[in-house]
């Protein structure tokens, strides 16, 4: 596959050069160079044909020169699956979170024969993501499903990856441009409303609040943040967000600790708060643990893995946890990439099936790139949070 892709685009590039000064048409780029030897057994580069003779009815090929990295026909594996390697990478292995997504895509390794890999910066940190994912492209896997910190950081790399032939499918990012499809447990809108909504209940809708993310770059987190705030200016006109709406108020840095001294800042500074909201899993703990440690009776509601949560959700701190299961995203992405492999017919994924409770009929949404949604949060409280062991 990988080796008919690079075929293809180096002969759409010298058709392209030679009717330049006829046309003015633009020269297609040339694919970057792959480490790892091609697939075995590739066919010599064809003329374009319709995809339904290589791939069951999925998009149309784009003829030669439209370079149509986002045709997911164009990326079905010459190779026996068996062979195949697809690559997570995550923000953060060393975080509960991203540990949790390990056992989703190891679970999926183990049902698929297909060998599935988790790999995270030694720092969470965009640069140091950047690395891990060139890193992963050189060494020629098959597939790239990333969690990005910083999606603008990624997109050279990732559309490197593409123009070898390597399929790109990411989480929590939106606004990725060089991805053939991001997948969503849920919409950002939805998800932040149902945040403030809580929050709402708990503060007797009236009051001062704050927002806590991880990073202002954070797609997602910036989204559930806007989200919230937009939920609030709608439904709840007595309550407040500080420093004159400031979206967020401060950030985390996808770390316990500093949460933790960030919430103390703000809860210093604003002794009349009466919520706070986080929506990176660092987030919370960190703010339940300051609110705690000042002896204040300021509600936390926010996104987090259920163990992590639980001292604070049993203490009355926080009291609602917002979440959804990693272990299923991280299954969810490698399926989606599997069956692109094989050539499944996927089209635009409207209605795609992963196979696992609320991604059975995933809703397409067309924006910056493809989004596929599923119907999967997830609230826990002091009811059901022992159901839960992550």
């Amino acid at each position: 596959m990988k080796k008919k892709i690079a075929l293809f685009l180096v002969a759409a590039m010298t058709i392209s050069t030679l009717v330049a000064c006829g046309n003015n048409a633009e020269e297609a780029p040339a694919a970057a160079t792959e480490e790892a030897a091609p697939a075995e057994g590739a066919a010599p580069a064809e003329e374009a044909a319709p995809a339904e003779e290589e791939s069951g009815g999925v998009e149309e090929a784009p003829a030669a020169g439209d370079d149509d990295l986002f045709n997911v026909a164009n990326y079905k594996s010459d190779k026996d699956k068996s062979e195949w390697t697809i690559a997570v990478v995550t923000k953060d292995n060393t975080a509960d979170w991203f540990k949790r997504m390990e056992l989703g895509v190891n679970e999926y390794g183990e049902e698929s024969g297909i060998n599935v890999i988790q790999k995270g910066p030694a720092n969470a940190d965009a640069a140091s993501q950047v690395e891990v994912v060139d890193n992963m492209i050189d060494q020629g896997v098959d597939a790239l499903c990333v969690v990005p910190i910083d999606p603008g950081a990624l997109e050279a790399s990732l559309k490197r990856a593409m123009e070898q032939g390597i399929v790109v499918i990411s989480h929590e990012a939106s606004n990725l441009e060089n991805t053939l499809f991001d997948t969503e447990a849920f919409t950002a809108d939805d998800f932040g409303a149902a945040i403030m909504d809580a929050l709402a209940e708990d503060m007797g809708e009236e009051g001062k609040y704050a927002m806590m993310v991880a990073y202002t770059t954070s797609t997602t987190h910036m989204e559930y943040a806007n989200a919230q705030y937009n939920r609030q200016q709608e439904a709840y006109p007595n309550m407040e967000l500080i420093n004159d709406g400031a979206i967020p108020t401060c950030e985390s840095e996808e770390s316990i600790d500093t949460s933790y001294e960030r919430a103390k800042e703000v809860l210093k500074a604003n002794p009349d708060l009466k919520g706070f909201t986080g929506v990176a899993s660092t987030d919370c703990p960190g703010i339940a643990k300051a609110v705690e440690e000042l002896g204040l009776d300021v509600k936390v509601v926010g996104v987090g893995t259920p163990n992590s949560f639980k001292p604070y959700v049993m203490s009355g701190t926080i009291t609602k946890v917002k979440l959804w299961d990693p272990k299923v995203s991280g299954y969810v992405m490698c399926k989606l990439a599997a069956d692109i492999l094989a050539g499944e017919d996927i089209g635009d994924g409207e209605g795609f099936n992963a196979g696992v409770e609320g991604y059975e009929n995933m809703s397409l949404s067309n924006g910056i790139n493809r989004c596929l949604i599923g119907q999967a949060d997830i609230t826990l409280t002091t009811d059901n949070i022992d159901e839960y062991d992550f």
